[in-house]
């Protein structure tokens, strides 16, 4: 049996070709995807079941109101390897991937969507970049099967993480990711209900890696991530997890104390040069509005931390299970085999 190891606050596993594969915990967010879930269960199957060690796929059921948690306990009846989790409401997809992360029994998490854009055949190519040493694997498709506004969306996504994730891997985060299990040890105590996986990945490691992999074009039904909703889910990672916004409302604040300042001078000058003021209402109105503006802005970031302070502080869970599909015959495993190498 491997030994475990603990060093500088960053787990990794050490896997050689002698030791057995890592046992896999899939988690599905699923939303709307009665049509997708049994040929995504048997593609999943087909390719987990060959790499010879224990497996769970854990679907989320993210009340979206039709019929996929009939799908799901009708998967549970006939595969004890499938677990359900069905949420009280909808609370977003990041929440209902946290739910199943923290319910995930194995030694190594792979998140997939509903919708088989991510090829499930891709997960070995995830699972053998986690071989050479990183702690968390994304899987960068090859080419986006994404219109332009969902396009433009998810690069205000991936802006908004850089600040916390670094530009280089921000560049290639994705809803398909591997990583190692005892990671989510780092955000355990997190109770937020505005809730980003990616962000709170780098709370336990800075080892991250990606993989290209196929995007396949949707075939079943239409994304259900709007572009409103990735601008708002950007808008919540910016205020919920980084400073960035009020260190630019200082700067600004700066940049334009600067120029009323200058302003000021002018004024002044032309006041003792030709011994009066300087004409026009325009001008001082125009110097009035730049001001107040740049006040209402600053006020506007404060009021938005204020806000996330408040809302945290009523402890507002970021999900309620209603119901649990689980198999009896499937005890909570261990999270063995876990070394760190060096940095």
């Amino acid at each position: 049996m491997p030994t475990v190891y603990f060093i500088a606050g960053e787990f990794a596993m050490n896997i050689t070709a002698a030791e057995p594969a890592p046992t896999i915990s899939v988690v599905v967010p699923v939303y709307r995807s009665e049509g997708t879930l049994r040929e995504l269960h048997r593609r999943l199957v087909g390719v987990l079941a060959p790499q010879g060690a224990s497996f769970e796929i854990i679907f989320v059921e993210d009340c979206g109101g039709d019929e996929s948690w009939q799908v799901i306990e009708d998967l549970g009846r006939r595969d004890t390897r499938v677990r359900g989790i069905c949420l009280s409401r909808n609370f977003g997809q990041h929440n209902a991937l946290l739910c199943g992360i923290r319910a995930a029994r194995h030694q190594v998490v792979v998140t997939i969507d509903d919708d088989l854009q991510n090829p499930p055949e891709e997960i070995p190519k995830l699972l053998s970049k986690l071989r050479d040493g990183c702690d968390v694997v994304y899987g960068a498709p090859e080419r986006a099967q994404h219109g332009f506004l969902r396009g433009c969306a998810s690069s205000i996504t991936r802006i908004a993480l850089a600040g916390a994730m670094g530009a280089r891997t921000a560049r290639h985060v994705s809803a398909f990711r591997a990583f190692r299990t005892p990671i989510r040890e780092a955000f355990n105590g997190y109770r937020s209900a505005f809730v980003s996986i990616d962000v709170l990945l780098t709370w336990g490691t800075t080892r991250f890696d990606h993989v290209r992999v196929r995007h396949d074009a949707r075939t079943v039904g239409a994304s259900n991530y709007t572009v409103q909703k990735l601008i708002t889910h950007a808008i919540n990672m910016t205020t919920g997890f980084t400073t960035l916004p009020l260190q630019l409302a200082s700067v600004l604040g700066f940049v334009f104390s600067l120029f009323g300042l200058g302003v000021l001078a002018y004024v002044i000058a032309v006041y003792f040069v030709r011994g009066g003021s300087v004409p026009g209402f325009p001008f001082l109105a125009s110097v009035i509005a730049i001001f107040s503006g740049v006040q209402l802005f600053a006020l506007g970031i404060i009021g938005e931390y204020l806000a996330r302070m408040h809302l945290r502080s009523m402890e507002r869970p970021p999900y309620l299970v209603r119901e649990e599909l689980s198999s009896s015959a499937a005890p909570r495993a261990e999270v063995e085999g876990v070394a760190c190498r060096g940095a």
